[in-house]
């Protein structure tokens, strides 16, 4: 399913470990003396580009309503959620591919002007961290690596504040990402910390849909495809969200269509 399955991991993980080495610090000037690692950087985004784009990002939180889209103030944060997460499904599952990048940079500026308004409130950095993820997978090229390291970044400050917000959806968003970006030197890519992560998920959420979609889909990306098939179906079986009708249906196509691409190797 990602690119960086078929690519990362084969070209990747043989030349270096995968301790975290954000790619913020490394110099330009260090760069220029090792000009073979810029290809490699470039390789390495594209990766990050493909793997987010097969699985944009999504938490499992419940909306209660269903309110217009709009640009103007939240009147409160759990409107600003409602509206981050509507608008969300619509750019990812109904706009033209060509669309969806300006779309998704705009959406990322409102999450961030509603930060400005409700600092703190740990339901806005998840989904602030689930439009950068899913931006960063359409942009592409070495912005989407800056693109999931605010992504990371918004994800870690909800875990701060409150672990168990939105059923833990930080806990499975941080996890996929840390499964799907490449490692050190490149990005924080960590099989290891994504598994604790997405582990931690499913303490808090054992039959979500999002808990259980991502933690089979990194259990194929080991190669444990009868635990994979399991949690596909159990995510499978995960009740309908309210107001939630097409995000469900778009992750429960993206369930089916993993396990047709695992078939019958569980058995």
């Amino acid at each position: 399913m990602h690119a960086y399955d078929s690519l990362s991991r084969s070209v990747f993980l043989p030349l270096f470990t995968r301790p975290r080495y954000p790619e913020s610090q490394l110099r330009p000037s260090w760069l220029k003396r090792h000009p073979e690692l810029r290809l490699l950087f470039s390789l390495a985004a594209l990766c990050v580009s493909f793997a987010l784009q097969a699985n944009n990002l999504e938490p499992s939180g419940q909306q209660t309503s269903s309110p217009q889209t709009t640009n103007q103030p939240a009147g409160n944060p759990l409107y600003a959620m409602q509206n981050l997460q509507q608008r969300w499904a619509e750019i990812k599952y109904r706009p033209p591919q060509k669309q969806q990048q300006a779309a998704l940079e705009q959406l990322s500026n409102l999450a961030s002007q509603y930060l400005n308004e409700y600092p703190q409130t740990p339901e806005l950095l998840i989904w602030r961290g689930i439009i950068l993820s899913t931006y960063a997978g359409i942009k592409g090229g070495l912005g989407a690596l800056s693109l999931i390291n605010q992504a990371k970044e918004s994800f870690e400050q909800a875990l701060e504040i409150n672990p168990d917000a939105l059923s833990g959806s930080a806990y499975t968003s941080l996890g996929a990402l840390y499964y799907q970006a490449p490692g050190w030197p490149i990005s924080f890519g960590n099989d290891k910390k994504a598994r604790e992560l997405l582990e931690k998920a499913l303490k808090i959420d054992p039959y979500g849909i999002d808990s259980n979609y991502f933690y089979a889909d990194f259990l194929v990306s080991q190669k444990d495809f009868m635990l994979a098939h399991r949690a596909l179906d159990k995510a499978l079986l995960a009740p309908d969200r309210p107001n939630r009708t097409l995000a469900d249906e778009g992750r429960r196509q993206e369930i089916v269509n993993l396990l047709s691409k695992i078939g019958d190797k569980h058995s």
